[in-house]
């Protein structure tokens, strides 16, 4: 809990709070070239499939050029991290200040802390050139539903959206399918802005394709 005096609880200083993480994170950001977000559950365990899949989908990625951002904690973002660094290209964590506190993993070699979840996102996204969704849960779909919600409003460029394991994601996309679509609240164009694969391979064919088709 924060104290009652802390400076962050009064509105006008906590723009300087949010001002500095903002300039911090494009200071440090924008120093690390082409990069990839990977997104994913921090419950998922070492020995899970997805586990094993987010590691070699990162490897893969770093061997193509990417560095490699996470939300930098355990679990999917800690998968994410270890391949970045296996392959031995920049691992980036964006670390939250949360009340249950999250210990960044020891895979990544270049930590931000943010104490807003809103500048936290900001960078996610700014300087990724792909955004890589795994099994995860409100956070994962907020992430998600983020990235596609911007790209649908013209308010971000349009890149390669990539959700991994179909057999997870099927009962949404029926939902998105029988609810959204058929109800016209959404187009069937915006289907298109996001793909869905099953193994790493998938995944970096799906930016190689998406960038050479746009050189």
């Amino acid at each position: 809990m924060l104290e009652k005096d802390d400076f962050t609880t009064q509105d006008p200083w906590r723009i300087f709070r949010i001002m500095a993480e903002f300039v911090e994170g494009f200071e440090e950001l924008a120093k690390i070239g082409p990069a990839v977000t990977i997104f994913g559950s921090a419950r998922t365990k070492s020995g899970d499939r997805y586990y094993k899949l987010a590691e070699e989908t990162a490897f893969l990625l770093a061997k193509d050029g990417y560095a490699i951002i996470t939300g930098a904690g355990p679990g999917i973002m800690e998968a994410a991290n270890k391949g970045a660094k296996k392959a031995g290209v920049v691992s980036i964590g964006l670390n939250i200040q949360v009340p249950v506190a999250q210990k960044p993993n020891r895979f990544v070699t270049k930590l931000l802390d943010f104490r807003y979840f809103f500048c936290r996102k900001v960078m996610f996204l700014k300087y990724a050139k792909a955004s890589v969704i795994f099994p995860g849960g409100f956070g994962t779909m907020d992430e998600f539903f983020e990235t596609i919600t911007l790209i649908q409003t013209q308010r971000m460029e349009k890149f390669p959206v990539i959700l991994i394991g179909s057999e997870y994601w099927k009962g949404l996309m029926d939902w998105i399918k029988k609810s959204m679509l058929n109800g016209d609240r959404i187009s069937g164009d915006d289907l298109d802005i996001f793909c869905i694969v099953d193994n790493p391979e998938e995944v970096v064919n799906s930016v190689r394709n998406f960038y050479s088709k746009r050189k």
